[in-house]
């Protein structure tokens, strides 16, 4: 008897615009696919111009009406940041749904962005802090959700507060780690920021669980020259359906925390499966490192002052 494979059901979103990075495989582009079925205008943030066309005639190939554009943008470069945000604000028009989908993890050797911050804070979190805060006029005209992905990592360690760019000792996966619980406690403090300031913004986080992404593939930009042995692995059970999910059922708890009437801010989206690996999207309790608000509001100013941006007081 054939598997049921999860899925969730998506609202009409015609009239809405998207934006969501990370979109040019993986996780990122199921969703982008996804939203543009429904009717959104798709803006896919790109590094890669090429491999963003590629992405988007796909999409175009499923749905030949999609309404899908590309815009330049890397993440590990506050420089790039802020020039789509000059761009996405000199069009004028309101954001409606944004996805910080994007994401790099755990390069072999410490790695650095343009600006000097450990790789993979600079690129998973400090460059969605700074875009959401340049792209908040926009968002906040929209009346937007903001979804940001933490991971099953960030169930574990901590915010290394004296050395957040591992510049004293460097640990892969810890950093990794650190970069999605900071990417937790960012949507978690916009939420509640939002609330209390009324700008009409809703923040959610999701997870994917795991699933075969390029996230462990060969990746010259994190200086991994080979795919990682635990993707191999990976792919073999997603393959076999055993515990973990494939990236359509990963792009599910996103999807789910962008369009669902029923999904609210400040609340978590994974899979309800054993370990919350794969299987159907749901709600579930927020990772421990992520559920204190003084540490939110700490990490909030430390992003404030690696990347000099500053949001509304």
């Amino acid at each position: 008897m054939p598997r049921t494979r999860p899925d969730v059901t998506v609202p009409d979103l015609t009239g809405r615009r998207a934006v969501v990075t990370g979109a040019s495989d993986g996780v990122g582009l199921e969703l982008a696919t996804r939203l543009a079925a429904a009717g959104a205008e798709v803006v896919l943030p790109v590094r890669n111009r090429e491999k963003g066309e590629g992405a988007a005639a796909r999409i175009r190939e499923q749905h030949p009406d999609a309404d899908v554009a590309l815009r330049d943008l890397d993440l590990s470069a506050l420089d790039s940041v802020a020039a789509l945000g000059k761009t996405l604000l000199a069009e004028d028009r309101p954001i409606h749904l944004l996805v910080n989908n994007a994401g790099v993890m755990q390069p072999p050797t410490r790695r650095t962005t343009a600006d000097g911050l450990e790789l993979q804070l600079g690129t998973n979190h400090l460059g969605h802090f700074a875009l959401v805060a340049d792209l908040l006029p926009l968002l906040r005209a929209g009346r937007a959700r903001v979804v940001s992905q933490v991971s099953v990592a960030a169930a574990r360690g901590s915010v290394h507060w004296d050395d957040p760019n591992w510049e004293r000792s460097y640990d892969s996966a810890g950093a990794y780690a650190q970069s999605k619980i900071a990417v937790g406690l960012f949507g978690l403090e916009l939420d509640r920021r939002s609330r209390a300031g009324d700008w009409g913004v809703t923040s959610l986080l999701a997870h994917p669980g795991v699933a075969p992404t390029n996230l462990l593939g060969a990746r010259p930009e994190v200086g991994r020259t080979s795919v990682a042995p635990a993707l191999r692995l990976i792919r073999a059970l997603s393959r076999w359906g055993i515990l973990f999910g494939t990236p359509a059922s990963a792009a599910l708890p996103a999807l789910l925390a962008a369009t669902s009437p029923d999904a609210i801010g400040g609340r978590l989206y994974g899979p309800a499966g054993p370990g919350h690996l794969g299987g159907r999207p749901a709600e579930q309790a927020l990772f421990r490192p992520m559920r204190s608000a003084e540490d939110a509001a700490r990490l909030w100013r430390l992003s404030e002052e690696l990347t000099d941006v500053a949001f509304p007081s």
